[in-house]
């Protein structure tokens, strides 16, 4: 997501060209049509929400300042057959809405401040329960630093800013801090010191609060440009040691054997030229982003069994490889993948999906181009991931009925062809994956921060009927 009133951390649009009880362990079956697509899950079907914390507490129009305000936009969910929400407690500075022990608290910004008199996340969670909603608590993971406000770790720490931030390529070759490019302070995700700051966040998450849940937002990099860090060249030459059995890892020229030089597209720096490490260099970091997301499977576990632990993520899977994850089931080989080209794949990318180790996974599915047969472009296909029957298909393709599958629209930043698109969307999504999120509650009820300037319950209402 781009800007965080309106865009925040599940947009992810980040390329040029070009995120439930689990009920459904069903292997893969082919439908017989050459789709091989999996079984569509059945049983009761999640209707999520998201509440984005700036947009939602702090922005403008936001409602969540005021506990009256909260109670009755609740009441307003539960009544439109919304089960569960989202709840931002982890936001870009890297403080969070509770007292940690590892982070600063936020308590305002822009003049508007969390409701006087209680504590956040617990009011959300009671409040929530009294309706019968379930409550997931979600975490930028990877970002500790804001760039508007410079306010995080990145800003207020110096040892930390120079050690743990992340390091980009720049359009010319030259390695710059992330803040320097203008933007939020990502960390280098491989450091074992900002995984244990996130996790133990998480773990303070699931033992102080009776969330059903911790949702992994942002547990990514910061894009293809990153992380050039020397320790990431430290890791990789022993990666490509223990991986490859290179014994000319040691003689790496770095970065240029994995991107030898560098272009602007869209705004974003992307390679022209790559090196010969280029593909083992984007394993790497899908390793990284694995090992990271089993560890934290782990340890929210062991702090509390019954939590659930879940990750939004991109919903085009085929185009996400530059953030460094791998959202698929290691039963899914993109690399030996007969029906779709995979070209940044290697022979190891199929041991790095984690879809596994998640209870719950959510994928942005934010087209405005609902069906295949709507583009002649895409309409003899079954794969496409820029739209929403498409990605749908794909993501149930590379997960293999692995995880809870759930669809995500963006009610209010998707260029709809009209209003009913949002309705069709909806009921698109419950037929086809465990249930739908959708992202951002502050669209619904202020049309000032949606594309078609009117509320939005009653489209979502009549998507949610009969699920």
């Amino acid at each position: 997501m781009i800007k965080s009133t309106l865009l925040p951390a599940l947009c992810l649009l980040i390329l040029a060209a070009a995120g439930c009880k689990k009920n459904n362990d069903a292997p893969p079956v082919d439908p017989g049509d050459g789709s091989d697509t999996v079984a569509i899950p059945t049983g009761k079907k999640e209707a999520i929400v998201w509440i984005d914390l700036n947009a939602n507490v702090f922005g403008t129009y936001g409602r969540f300042n005021d506990t009256a305000a909260i109670r009755k936009t609740l009441d307003t969910l539960q009544q439109i057959g919304i089960t569960a929400l989202v709840v931002d407690v982890k936001e870009s500075s890297g403080h969070t809405v509770f007292q940690s022990a590892y982070t600063s608290k936020v308590s305002s910004h822009n003049g508007k401040s969390l409701p006087a008199g209680v504590d956040y996340l617990d009011f959300m969670v009671k409040t929530a329960k009294e309706r019968k909603l379930k409550v997931y608590a979600s975490v930028m993971t990877f970002v500790e630093g804001d760039y508007d406000n410079k306010t995080g770790a990145v800003y207020e720490d110096a040892t930390f800013k120079n050690k743990y931030q992340s390091i980009v390529c720049d359009v010319s070759g030259k390695r710059v801090p992330i803040t320097s490019t203008g933007r939020n302070g990502f960390v280098n995700p491989a450091y074992p010191e900002v995984q244990d700051r996130i996790i133990n966040i998480l773990k303070e998450i699931v033992t102080k609060y009776a969330v059903d849940g911790v949702i992994l937002d942002y547990g990514r990099y910061a894009n293809i440009d990153a992380d050039f860090s020397d320790y990431s060249k430290t890791q990789f030459v022993q990666y490509l040691k223990d991986v490859f059995n290179d014994q000319n890892a040691n003689f790496l020229n770095f970065p240029a054997d994995i991107v030898s030089s560098w272009k602007t597209e869209s705004g974003q720096t992307m390679p022209a030229v790559t090196g010969k490490y280029y593909k083992r260099w984007l394993a790497y970091r899908m390793s990284v982003i694995y090992n990271f997301v089993k560890k934290a499977h782990a340890a929210v576990k062991a702090a509390r069994a019954d939590a659930l632990f879940g990750s939004y993520v991109g919903g085009w899977y085929g185009d996400y490889y530059p953030v460094g994850v791998n959202w698929a089931s290691q039963q899914y080989d993109p690399f030996n993948d007969p029906k779709i080209r995979m070209d940044w794949a290697y022979p190891q990318t199929k041991d790095y999906g984690y879809a596994e180790e998640l209870g719950l996974l959510m994928t942005g599915n934010y087209f405005s181009q609902l069906l295949l047969a709507d583009n002649p472009a895409t309409a003899n296909l079954t794969y496409n991931w820029w739209s929403l029957e498409g990605s749908l298909n794909g993501g149930r393709y590379v997960t293999k009925g692995k995880v809870p599958l759930v669809g995500s629209i963006d009610a209010g930043n998707t260029d709809w062809k009209s209003k009913s698109d949002i309705r069709k969307a909806i009921k698109m999504i419950l037929a086809q994956t465990s249930g739908v999120m959708i992202f951002d509650l502050v669209h619904l009820y202020a049309p000032q921060y949606n594309k078609l300037q009117q509320p939005l319950w009653d489209e979502v209402k009549a998507g949610l009927q009969d699920k």
